[in-house]
C-alpha cells in the first residue's frame, strides 16, 4: 500500500512539476505529516525529491530526472479504459489502480501535454445514475466478483431468488426469496441505473441480491472468446421490457397526444403502438393499441394525457378514467374550488 503512494507521489512531481504538502495530502488523500514522511522516505531511497522554501515553494524533482515506473501493468491498463465511470470503478475496488494508471500515462506524455488529463477532466464528466437516485453503498459481493470477472475465476455464491421470476435472471423457479447456493462462472459485470448486475453465459443476476461470494483464485474456467457482453445485455434487457407488457388498452389520442406518446409510454411498447396507429378522423384523432405492464399502469399513462386521449378498451379502465375526469371536474367545475356544493 505504503509503495503504491510512494510511486503515486513521484508520478504527481513528475507530471506536474512542483506541488505543496497541501496539494500532495489533497490528491493522495493522505494528511500532510504523512506527505512529509513520504518525501523523506523518497529522499532516502534515492530519488532526488527535494523542497523549494518560502512563498509559492514545495516540493519538486531534481530538474530532468525520470522514473522509469511509466509502464502499465495489465491491471492498470484495464482499469485505465474504465476512468470515464470512477463511481463504479471505487465501487469495483478499483480506484487506487485507476489513479495510478492516468499518473503513469501523464508521467508518459510530453511536458507540453502533461495538462490534458486535467484540462479533459475539467470540461467532461459521467454521471451514469439517474436523477433522483438515492445514495447507497455498493453491494458486498460487488468487489470479489469484479476480481472474479477480471481474471476468469469460477466463485461458488449464495443467492436469494426474487419473490417473482425475473426474465432475465437464472432463478430456477417461482418462489419466495430463498437463497440457493451455486457455482458460477462471471463473464462481465453490467451497471444499469445504478444497479449492478453479473452476467454468466447464460444468465443475469443482481448483485445485490448475492448474500456470499466465495472466490476460487486458484481455479480458472475457460471463456467464450465469442460472447459479446453488450449484445448480450441488449438482449437480456429487452426481453425483460417486452415480457412485462402483458396486455394492451385501446385508445384515442389527439395529434397533440401522439407528439408525446414517446415520452409517456414504455419505449419497449412504442414500436408496436406507432405500428398500430389507424387512419385519422375528421378530428385528426388517432385510434391504436399501447401495451402496458397492467391496468395501473395504463391508468396513470392515461392521465398523463390530460383531455387529449380517450380509453375505448377495456371498460374497466375506460371507467376508472372517467371517475377520475368527474373528480377533477367536481374540483374545478365551480368558480369558488373546493369541489361541489352538494
Amino acid at each position: 500500500m505504503r509503495a503504491a503512494r510512494l510511486m503515486s507521489l513521484v508520478l504527481l512531481l513528475q507530471a506536474r512539476g512542483r506541488m505543496t504538502a497541501m496539494e500532495l495530502s489533497r490528491e493522495l488523500e493522505i494528511s500532510e505529516r504523512t506527505v512529509h514522511r513520504d518525501v523523506l522516505a523518497l529522499s532516502e531511497a534515492g530519488v532526488p525529491v527535494y523542497a523549494d522554501r518560502g512563498r509559492g515553494g514545495g516540493y519538486r524533482l531534481l530538474d530532468g530526472y525520470r522514473t522509469r515506473l511509466t509502464g502499465l501493468d495489465r491491471a492498470e491498463a484495464e482499469a485505465l479504459f474504465l476512468s470515464g465511470v470512477p463511481e463504479a470503478l471505487r465501487e469495483m475496488g478499483l480506484g487506487e489502480v485507476a489513479a495510478t494508471a492516468r499518473l503513469k500515462a501523464s508521467a508518459a506524455l510530453s511536458p507540453g501535454l502533461r495538462d490534458a488529463p486535467v484540462t479533459a477532466a475539467q470540461r467532461f464528466h459521467l454521471d451514469a445514475p439517474g436523477w433522483f437516485a438515492s445514495e447507497r453503498p455498493p453491494p458486498t459481493a460487488l468487489a470479489p466478483l469484479a476480481r472474479a470477472v477480471w481474471g476468469d475465476h469460477p466463485v461458488t455464491a449464495r443467492y436469494r431468488r426474487p419473490a417473482r421470476s425475473h426474465p432475465t435472471e437464472q432463478t430456477g423457479q417461482t418462489g419466495g426469496a430463498e437463497a440457493a447456493r451455486r457455482r458460477l462462472e462471471p463473464y462481465g459485470l453490467v451497471l444499469k441505473a445504478g444497479v449492478w448486475y453479473l452476467a454468466t453465459r447464460s444468465a443475469i443476476y443482481r448483485v445485490d441480491r448475492f448474500d456470499e461470494v466465495e472466490l476460487h483464485p486458484a481455479l480458472r474456467f475457460e471463456r467464450d472468446g465469442a460472447f459479446d457482453l453488450a449484445a448480450f445485455w441488449s438482449e437480456k434487457s429487452a426481453r425483460f421490457a417486452n415480457s412485462l407488457l402483458t396486455m394492451d388498452v385501446t385508445v384515442r389520442l389527439s395529434p397533440a397526444a401522439l407528439r408525446l406518446l414517446p415520452v409517456i409510454a414504455d419505449r419497449a411498447a412504442l414500436d408496436d403502438a406507432l405500428a398500430s396507429v389507424g387512419e385519422p378522423d375528421e378530428q385528426g384523432w388517432v385510434t391504436l393499441r399501447l401495451p402496458v405492464e397492467s391496468l395501473e399502469v395504463a391508468y396513470d399513462q392515461v392521465l398523463r394525457f390530460g383531455p387529449e386521449a380517450e380509453v375505448l378498451d377495456p371498460p374497466d379502465l375506460r371507467a376508472r378514467v372517467a371517475g377520475a375526469a368527474a373528480r377533477m371536474h367536481d374540483l374545478y367545475g365551480s368558480p369558488g374550488g373546493g369541489g361541489s356544493a352538494g
